[in-house]
């Protein structure tokens, strides 16, 4: 976050600095997913209560990233919002949810065919929010990107 004021920094230790918070936030972001699952998995019945402060962090800064990248009308640098795209992260979403809850479930219960029947419907549960809220997400974002793109256009007719 920028604090406003004079700035000390030339832009090639402007670039560096932005740099440095982006691999800053990324790794705070993998890490604490990481803890998180890692927690669920080996935590016992009673964790939630346990990690709720690492969720929350987690949250907080997803939802951020998802917000900022939506006001300024950016999706992704590789990937595109299509049907196809959508499909496929909502499909490793769930998956990798459903494995988590079968090795959860297993490690805390010792129920192998409980563990898979909570894993399964976790996994289609995961999929499904995930396909609706990158859809929405989605829908929001194509609205944004059109109105940045017509502000520039009007923009650039100011211009001439």
């Amino acid at each position: 976050m920028r604090m406003k004021g004079n700035n000390r920094l030339d832009e090639m230790q402007e670039q560096k600095l932005l740099r440095i918070e982006h691999f800053g936030v990324w790794f705070a972001f993998w890490g604490l997913f990481a803890a998180i699952i890692i927690q669920l998995i080996i935590g016992g019945a009673g964790v939630l209560r346990e990690i709720a402060g690492e969720c929350i962090v987690f949250m907080l800064l997803a939802f951020y990233l998802l917000v900022a990248c939506i006001k300024n009308g950016i999706w992704d640098r590789k990937l595109v919002p299509s049907l196809k795209t959508h499909l496929l992260i909502s499909l490793a979403g769930g998956t990798a949810t459903g494995i988590i809850n079968v090795a959860a479930s297993y490690h805390n219960y010792g129920k192998l065919y409980g563990a898979i029947a909570a894993g399964v419907f976790t996994m289609a549960f995961t999929f499904l929010l995930t396909l609706l809220a990158l859809s929405f997400a989605a829908v929001i974002y194509r609205k944004r990107a059109a109105a940045l793109e017509r502000r520039g256009d009007e923009n650039d007719l100011d211009k001439r």
